[in-house]
């Protein structure tokens, strides 16, 4: 699978838009589980934990469509290089290299 810069494999668009939907829905569910009053089974800690990664992942995947729809998807916000593909495949909401990754 080949990807540019400008035009990133819709693939990737519709894996992003899916994260998208399921973290989006997950975020409803566990923030419906703090206002009752067993919290869905969830200690407060854990929910809270769950409720931080949900809102944090639907931010990222945010963020990734935003960067696709503007033409910066697929370059490293940090040294402006490009992210390889490979990457982006397994991490579509990647923001940075490896190597830039690995130093923050």
């Amino acid at each position: 699978m080949t990807h540019t810069l400008h035009q990133p494999d819709e693939t990737l668009r519709e894996l992003l838009e899916n994260q998208l939907r399921e973290h989006t829905d997950k975020l409803t569910e566990l923030t419906g589980h703090a206002r009752r009053r067993d919290r869905g089974g969830h200690d407060p800690d854990t929910l809270g934990r769950l409720i931080d990664t949900a809102r944090q992942t639907v931010a990222d995947t945010t963020t990734a469509l935003r960067r696709m729809a503007d033409g910066s998807y697929g370059r490293c916000e940090r040294c402006d290089g490009e992210i390889p593909a490979a990457r982006l495949e397994i991490l579509p909401a990647a923001r940075y290299c490896v190597p830039c990754q690995q130093r923050r």
